[in-house]
């Protein structure tokens, strides 16, 4: 800890630091379902293909893009691969002041 603040304690809200939100509920999360979701119908892929290269039942892949299953970054980094999609891209698409412009 440094000066008594975990890194679990801290997050951006409105560009300033405040609590996390964990919830599968939040808009944050919500709003990386939908990208995961829009990747993967561009790669004209259906959550069955998805699901079959993670080799994980189809329910993982409704569950994850519905919101109701959260992905730690291991299993988001298997998911992009999945879609033949590199995760730069996923967090481009998801926030793109989360990636450097030079590889």
């Amino acid at each position: 800890m440094v000066n008594n603040i975990r890194f679990w304690d801290i997050s951006k809200v409105d560009g300033r630091l405040g609590g996390v939100e964990k919830s599968i509920y939040s808009a944050e999360y919500q709003r990386l379902c939908a990208v995961l979701r829009e990747l993967r119908l561009e790669a004209g892929l259906t959550q069955v293909q998805v699901a079959e290269q993670l080799g994980v039942p189809q329910s993982f892949v409704s569950k994850y893009e519905s919101g109701e299953r959260r992905l730690d970054v291991i299993e988001l980094h298997h998911v992009a691969e999945a879609m033949g999609v590199p995760i730069r891209s996923v967090l481009a698409r998801f926030d793109p002041g989360w990636v450097d412009p030079t590889p």
